[in-house]
């Protein structure tokens, strides 16, 4: 919390004159305080223990020297654009690194596996700002929406994932074009693929990132790919391949395995070096497919992904296994973002230049400090396992954040064990 506040004081501050009680790191810290507690009126019971008690949540346990309210808030941060929060992101990736938690996500070439995905949270005919993706329709009505590509590591057998800074899909200068989710994806491998070249790493995606400019923009950042690659999109590639299965040139494997009481058969199909597209300067992939069966015949998963990794039957099926993970940024990132007391969703302001966007990142940043907490807080960790859901813990939180000020993060979790009768670690 303490490198946050530090962060959060380098917020440009664009005010003139005398107007400036609350200081940037004030607003950017109330407005992370509601996202972390998952309390929509965290700052208006502060604000009521600072008058009766002289101090309060807000500055004990998230550094806040005074308490503006909503709207001022809202005014502050309006013209603070997402980039001046995002090193957070990078630097607790750092920190998570250099402490060897990476190390568990490591999955197929013991590459990390890096989900993109893009997801919508505001769409409205009347709330916009400059930021807003414009769709216009036939019956002349103008629909306003912001989306948002949320990188995650994850990998297979992982419930956990760890959010990576996210990338606005917004207008973007000197483009006449509305911006789109593969252009979005193009910037952020662009911004941060010399960050985790040296890694080792493995992009994964849907059919809609399969596509040529987007797998050379990958490939020239010294990365790798795992795309879903749909027949419907990729007819060329499909092509090839039907016409080297008449020819012995598509390896077959397949595999039975339990599943609780019934059994079920993947069989694998995949091939190397066939073109993504057509044309002399089609890119080659290499492609494979898993059909899973039970014993009657019935098909319970198809689908094929397109990748950089040489497919071999040894490792066949560790690709597909991790082309499959993707899944996990909509899963457990987004979908938890939507429903698990987050609420990406709702519009806590929408101002006219940055305000919705830079909120989105507080928001985000508040799910990855859960998650590095959920993976290196020991006290934490004991709090949750013992409550039974996520909501009792925020639940907990709220209720006693709002009538009791704590001196730190310590002094809250140890009453929280004491009331729980939970041992607190590292304890005689």
């Amino acid at each position: 919390m303490n490198r946050l506040r530090e962060r959060l004081a380098q917020l440009p501050d664009k005010r003139t004159g005398k107007n400036t009680r609350y200081r940037m790191e004030d607003a950017a810290l109330g407005a992370f305080s509601v996202f972390f507690t998952q309390s929509p009126s965290f700052l208006a019971f502060q604000r009521s223990m600072q008058e009766t008690k002289g101090l309060s949540n807000a500055q004990t346990l998230f550094g806040m020297h005074q308490i503006p309210c909503d709207n001022q808030i809202r005014a502050l941060l309006d013209g603070v654009a997402p980039a001046q929060v995002l090193p957070m992101f990078g630097e607790i990736f750092e920190m998570l690194q250099s402490l060897g938690y990476l190390e568990a996500f490591r999955s197929v070439n013991n590459n990390l596996l890096i989900p993109l995905d893009g997801t919508q949270y505001h769409s409205s005919s009347e709330i916009h700002c400059e930021q807003c993706t414009e769709k216009h329709h036939h019956n002349g009505q103008t629909t306003y929406s912001h989306t948002v590509i949320t990188p995650v590591l994850a990998a297979p057998g992982q419930s956990t994932v760890i959010a990576l800074e996210p990338e606005f899909i917004t207008p973007q200068d000197g483009h006449d074009k509305q911006d789109c989710e593969n252009a979005a994806a193009k910037r952020w491998i662009t911004r941060y693929g010399p960050r985790y070249q040296a890694l080792g790493v493995t992009l994964l995606g849907d059919d809609l990132y399969s596509r040529q400019p987007l797998c050379e923009t990958i490939l020239e950042h010294g990365l790798n790919f795992i795309l879903v690659c749909k027949p419907d999109s990729h007819k060329t590639l499909y092509e090839w391949v039907e016409g080297l299965e008449s020819t012995g040139g598509v390896q077959t494997l397949s595999r039975q395995r339990r599943r609780g009481k019934k059994t079920e058969t993947d069989t694998y199909r995949f091939v190397n070096q066939v073109p993504l597209r057509d044309g002399d300067d089609a890119l080659l992939v290499n492609w494979c497919e898993l059909t899973t069966t039970r014993a009657d015949g019935t098909v319970v998963y198809k689908n094929a992904f397109a990748s950089n990794h040489t497919i071999t039957p040894d490792t066949v099926a560790d690709i597909v296994k991790a082309g499959r993970a993707r899944w996990k940024v909509e899963n457990e990132n987004n979908n938890t973002l939507k429903t698990k007391g987050y609420h990406l969703t709702h519009n806590f302001g929408h101002g006219k230049q940055h305000l919705s966007t830079v909120l989105a990142t507080l928001n985000l940043l508040a799910c990855l400090f859960h998650t590095v907490l959920g993976m290196s807080d020991a006290k934490y960790q004991l709090i949750r396992q013992k409550l039974p859901t996520r909501k009792s813990f925020f639940d907990d939180i709220r209720a006693l954040t709002r009538y009791m000020c704590f001196g730190n993060w310590d002094n809250l979790l140890d009453f929280m064990l004491r009331g729980l009768e939970i041992e607190a670690p590292n304890s005689s």
